[in-house]
């Protein structure tokens, strides 16, 4: 481990006292689950790592909108060019758009809920 990027403790140029907090995020990508980049957090109190969850596809209402493409106007297709992808994914999100049905079934499909009403009132749109 090499690397300004792991010497946020120790590098306290022209400052005195103990070293700042720092918070780190990691994903799972396999170099913050490395040995290394443990043992190099365990040593130093100042780090607090944060590990986010492995991805959950299930809680996340986009995967939904994807389903719904793939199964919708996606399905059997050979798209002929970019344009043409472009084109049927377009009209696909706007049938979606225009079925407020289909969006709160994706949210539903997650388990989650708002806990803010949308700013605009889809009736009013």
């Amino acid at each position: 481990m090499r690397g300004p990027h792991v010497r946020w403790c120790g590098g306290r140029v022209g400052r005195t006292g103990p070293p700042a907090r720092s918070v780190l995020i990691w994903d799972n990508l396999n170099t913050h689950r490395a040995a290394g980049m443990r043992e190099y957090a365990a040593a130093h109190d100042c780090l607090t790592i944060v590990q986010l969850p492995s991805y959950a596809s299930d809680l996340n209402p986009v995967e939904g909108i994807w389903s719904l493409l793939r199964r919708g106007p996606l399905a059997n297709v050979a798209f002929t060019d970019e344009e043409h992808l472009e084109q049927t994914l377009r009209r696909g999100l706007r049938h979606i758009q225009l079925r407020p049905d289909l969006i709160d079934g994706c949210l539903a499909g997650t388990g989650l809920t708002l806990t803010h009403l949308p700013t605009t009132i889809r009736g009013r749109q």
